[in-house]
């Protein structure tokens, strides 16, 4: 059986078909529905300073996570460290992320074109000409947002860290 909290996770791990139909019912109660998507390997405060940065941004935060045969395809066969159920969970753990959904292509714009949120954000390393998906959010009224990162935090240093202790 499982326990309040459990229930609480799954809940917020969604299909796409599902999800549309949040996205349309948050958005018919005049919510403003914000989407980000990562990898979210080893999940740090670089991380959770961005994605609770994101929710500020409106009322409903969603994030598109790339499923693990999408991660090995951009990060390389040593990645994912976690696999994406563990990820999943982890997002979905926090109490400003609403959902979370798992996608297999190399980019979210299939997600992206299909939820059409209000407000998509990447990180300020992206330009908004260069944001998948910023062409369809801000053609459906939507607008575009880009956040700093906090520096010094990445999986890649993380995982480059423990790697050299290791020698």
């Amino acid at each position: 059986m499982k326990n309040d909290f459990e229930l609480t996770l799954l809940n917020k791990i969604q299909p796409l078909a599902s999800l549309k139909g949040k996205v349309a019912t948050w958005q018919n109660e005049g919510k403003k529905v914000v989407f980000t998507n990562g990898v979210f390997d080893l999940l740090h405060i670089g991380h959770v300073t961005y994605l609770a940065k994101a929710a500020d941004l409106g009322d409903k935060l969603i994030i598109g996570l790339n499923a693990d045969t999408s991660v090995k395809r951009i990060k390389g066969e040593s990645r994912p460290i976690n696999d994406q159920n563990s990820r999943a969970a982890l997002l979905a753990s926090l109490f400003f992320v609403d959902a979370v959904i798992l996608f297999d292509e190399d980019t979210p714009l299939n997600l992206i074109s299909t939820l059409l949120p209000d407000v998509l954000v990447k990180g300020a390393d992206y330009t908004i000409d260069n944001i998948v998906g910023a062409k369809e959010v801000i053609a459906n009224g939507g607008e575009v947002k880009t956040i700093t990162f906090v520096e010094g935090y990445s999986s890649t240093s993380i995982i480059n860290k423990i790697k050299e202790k290791e020698q």
